[in-house]
């Protein structure tokens, strides 16, 4: 009986670890799939806003550029991988992504630290432009598969 009962939990733990695994070659997304605007504003809506709240939208904004300017020449939106593209799907390809995501989240990692620290002083008109000079931006984007 109770070898019965070691059998099947060893072959639970073993199932488990099966299925739970990634694939480690499965491909990539190049832009971050939470690079995304929640919402576009205007100024009227931005100028009524606390300056903690607009803080919080300038930073996002600068994630998403961050996270999807570098990659324009490849991709505008999130999600597309590099076999999507035709770039094998190979280590050497998968390890130069993954650098690639680890110095890009260590650059915002200082930049928002940066940014909440600083951004705090600025004048309220100066990040409400900041921010709608971002979101045109990436409004832009969304026509940059047009050219």
């Amino acid at each position: 009986m109770k070898g019965k009962i070691i059998f099947f939990s060893v072959c639970f733990l073993l199932a488990t670890g099966v299925v739970s695994a990634q694939d480690k070659n499965a491909p990539k997304s190049i832009i971050s799939t939470n690079a995304l605007i929640k919402k576009y504003h205007d100024q009227k809506e931005l100028q009524g806003m606390k300056k903690g709240e607009l803080l919080e939208l300038y930073i996002e904004r600068i994630k998403v550029l961050v996270k999807t300017l570098p990659y324009i020449a490849l991709a505008t939106k999130p999600g597309v991988t590099m076999t999507d593209l035709g770039i094998p799907n190979d280590a050497d390809n998968r390890k130069i992504l993954a650098d690639q995501v680890e110095s890009t989240t260590s650059f915002l990692d200082v930049t928002v630290a940066f940014q909440r620290r600083m951004v705090p002083y600025s004048d309220t008109d100066n990040l409400v432009a900041a921010i709608l000079f971002y979101e045109n931006t990436l409004k832009s984007l969304h026509e940059f598969n047009d050219m």
